[in-house]
Parts: C-alpha cells; structure tokens; sequence
C-alpha cells in the first residue's frame, strides 16, 4: 500500500476540488475550528489552504490526504489524479516552494560552529549535513558527531524566495529550534543566529540565542569537533568565523 508521503502530488480537477472545498468548510462550521487551526493540524500553510477553499488553486492529492489525516475523514469521492508530475520535487509552501534543483547548492557536510553554553572560553563544533530527502520532499538536515549526542537533531530546511536566509526549522511535540542562516558567502560559509533552549541544573532550561556558523567540511583540513578551547589549534579560525557574523552584520545583537 502507498503511504500518504509517497503520493504523487496530482492536482484534482476543478469539480473534485470544489467538492473537496465544500466538505471542508462543512466540517470546519461542524467542529467549530478555525482555518489556521486545520492549516497547523495538517501541516499546510494557511495560504495554500485558503487558495484552495477559494478556488484560487486547485487541490492536489498531497494535500487533501494530509487534510483528510487531520480530520478523521474521507474527502474523496471517486477522485482520479490528473496530470501528475513526473516527480514531486518541490518543496511545500510552508518551507518556500523550492524545487530540488533550485537548491543543490546547499547539499553539503558543514562544521557548524556556536559558542559553547558551559564554557565562555569554548566553541561547540559538530557535524551538519544537508540533503534533499525525497519522501518529505525538501531539504532536511541531520547533526551528528556531537559529544551531546542525546541533543543531536534532524530537521527542516525552509528557503523562502522573500528574506534571501535559510531556516533550519526543528519542531519535536511543540518544542522549536530555529536557525536563522545567510546564503552561502563565495566560500560556501553560512552566518547566522540559532535560538533555542539551554539546559541548566536538573530540568531547568533558558531561552538562549547566539552567532552560529555552518563552514563546508572540505575547508577545514583536520576539523576539531565538540567543545574546542583556546589550545587547540582550530581555536582560533574558529572564533574568527563567529566573530565575522556579527563584525560584518550576518545578525546583530540589539542590547537591552
């Protein structure tokens, strides 16, 4: 059987999508929910389902399954898809509607690089790879090779058109973690600012943001990772990249 994420992302023809349409707003008036609620339930963002509901845009079979998923019901009645792609390689709405090869520049090994949160004198190094994972079709990146292991993180990768930056976006039961990251510069580094939460003693955890810094693999010869300290040799080439984030203005730190 083909899972929902497998799916082709067909598009309905015009009469399924008003069908589609008016079961959903009969369902919404039922429940007493809101259209940002359903959008957040089934993983769309509010603009692609009020398109469709509008009939500004038809309903592809991606979506519907998801909305199906989030309502506990059948909104299909005998629906074929029409024109489907040869292959879903777009990414959806909610991470900037990019295709994969819009985006294979960013398909790499990074060192990433932030201050160290238990030594002021340190910086935490560890492992990042981008990909493009077909089955959720977008970019998603992994970390590994952290001596927190237990902290290590796979998430997504949204690359809105309108800011010009990149989001590495985690969300694990309600809990964020953003990324907030330039383009890459000529030598292929990402500057940036990583918000996200600090564990403190027993279970006591702080808001925290802090410069961050992704420096392809290749341009480190033998890279230190975990948490560097001023002897080590990387220290300084380290320091200077997190440094470089906020002299040239990649993020800026307002006081307050």
């Amino acid at each position: 059987m083909q899972t929902p994420d497998r799916l082709n992302d067909g598009q309905l023809s015009d009469e399924q999508s008003r069908e589609v349409a008016e079961m959903i707003r009969e369902e919404i008036a039922r429940r007493r929910i809101s259209r940002q609620a359903l959008a957040e339930q089934a993983k769309l963002s509010l603009s692609t389902l009020e398109k469709a509901l509008g009939g500004r845009r038809p309903f592809t079979l991606a979506t519907t399954v998801r909305l199906e998923q989030a309502l506990g019901v059948s909104l299909r009645k005998n629906i074929a898809v029409v024109t489907p792609p040869a292959a879903n390689d777009v990414a959806p709405d909610s991470l900037g509607s990019y295709s994969h090869r819009a985006v294979t520049w960013l398909e790499d090994v990074y060192i990433t690089l932030r201050p160290s949160f238990g030594d002021k004198d340190a910086i935490f190094a560890y492992r990042t790879e981008i990909v493009w994972e077909p089955q959720v079709s977008s970019l998603v990146f992994r970390e590994g090779e952290r001596t927190d292991a237990a902290y290590e993180h796979t998430g997504e990768v949204a690359v809105p058109h309108q800011s010009g930056f990149i989001y590495l976006v985690i969300n694990k039961h309600g809990q964020h973690r953003v990324i907030t990251v330039s383009r890459p510069t000529v030598g292929g580094v990402m500057y940036g600012i990583i918000s996200t939460l600090r564990a403190g003693p027993g279970s006591q955890l702080t808001p925290v943001a802090a410069p961050i810094a992704y420096v392809p693999l290749r341009n480190i010869p033998k890279p230190s990772l975990g948490r560097v300290g001023p002897d080590d040799t990387n220290h300084a080439f380290y320091r200077d990249h997190l440094r470089r984030t906020v002299d040239e203005s990649f993020a800026l730190f307002l006081p307050g």
